[in-house]
């Protein structure tokens, strides 16, 4: 009698596939590689961001270079005219305060924006609003930890006075903290510190000429971000640049309107024998920072040289005078 299969009845068949076990062993060993490969991708991506920066400030470098032949001579720091306009009582800083940033805009072909400001009214009246809002991209940072949208400037009792497109660059004023000074100077070179200034400042006029320290030698801008806003536009007299995160940042505190275009190396007469290296964990508002334990820096000549937050500060300080004849190589 033949044989009825019962279909309750299966055969057994074999399937292939993990135990728990084998799953987790697999899961930390997908997860040791991670742990090993991410602190290289970190390292690439810094790489490639110091490198991106770093084109930023030889496209500015270029910028400057074509305005100095253009007019013989390089862009003030910013403008101040207390003629024209009432002076600051604490600084001295008087409208228009349109910054280097602002002059160089032809240059960096932005010849339109450009021609949109009205440069004979100060850089926050109504009537330059909108065009001081505008995000320049050769001014901004991929390495950035901020974002890139405009800031608001404020005055000390932290009302908003004007709106800036924002930049990751400074323009180096010399050794000392020149807007620090009580009671405030007018003429900034007419300081017993002027021989250690630097090629941008307020009212400068600084011709290639006038750099007998060699513009190979000599800082003209370097990159600040994280640490406070600093913007392209200009100075509005009375303002302050303050931390972003006081917690993140401690050791510095708010200072002065010429900080929002300017940075300086020290010593000052206000910190004697205190020299801020760049990216240096002080991390002041007025001084060059970034990201990578030292800064992209842009020279005279056009070179950009990575400078370490660990160079002797002597030669750094140096390297910010423009014609201080310090008797040292400046090696980084």
């Amino acid at each position: 009698m033949p044989k009825v299969r019962d279909p309750r009845r299966c055969p057994t068949v074999s399937r292939g596939g993990f135990t728990l076990v084998e799953l987790l062993v697999v899961i930390a060993i997908i997860g040791v590689l991670m742990g090993l490969l991410l602190p290289a991708v970190q390292q690439a991506r810094s790489a490639a961001y110091r490198m991106s920066s770093a084109n930023q400030l030889k496209q500015i470098g270029l910028a400057l270079t074509n305005y100095e032949t253009a007019r013989g001579r390089f862009p003030a720091g910013y403008t101040s005219d207390p003629v024209r306009f009432t002076p600051f009582a604490d600084t001295l800083d008087a409208g228009p305060g349109w910054g280097w940033g602002a002059m160089i805009l032809p240059y960096l072909e932005q010849g339109g924006l450009y021609d949109r400001l009205n440069l004979t009214l100060p850089c926050w009246a109504p009537e330059n609003a909108d065009a001081v809002r505008t995000r320049i991209s050769s001014f901004l940072s991929a390495g950035a930890d901020s974002d890139f949208d405009a800031i608001q400037i404020t005055d000390s009792s932290g009302t908003v006075v004007g709106v800036f497109g924002r930049s990751h660059y400074v323009a180096n004023v010399g050794q000392d903290e020149a807007w620090g000074y009580s009671p405030p100077v007018a003429d900034w070179r007419s300081l017993p510190s002027s021989r250690y200034i630097g090629p941008f400042y307020r009212n400068s006029r600084t011709r290639a000429a006038e750099i007998l320290d060699g513009l190979s030698n000599t800082v003209f801008v370097g990159e600040h971000m994280s640490i406070s806003n600093k913007t392209w536009v200009g100075v509005i007299p009375g303002t302050e640049s303050c931390p972003v995160d006081v917690n993140r940042f401690p050791l510095t505190t708010c200072d002065a309107a010429a900080t929002f275009v300017l940075a300086h190396s020290g010593p000052s007469a206000s910190e004697p024998g205190i020299i801020h290296p760049p990216g240096y964990p002080t991390a002041h508002v007025c001084q060059f920072f970034s990201p990578w334990h030292g800064c992209n820096i842009l020279f005279g000549d056009g070179s950009v040289r990575f400078v370490s937050n660990e160079v002797n500060p002597d030669v750094w300080s140096a390297a910010c005078s423009m014609a201080g004849s310090e008797p040292m190589s400046i090696e980084f």
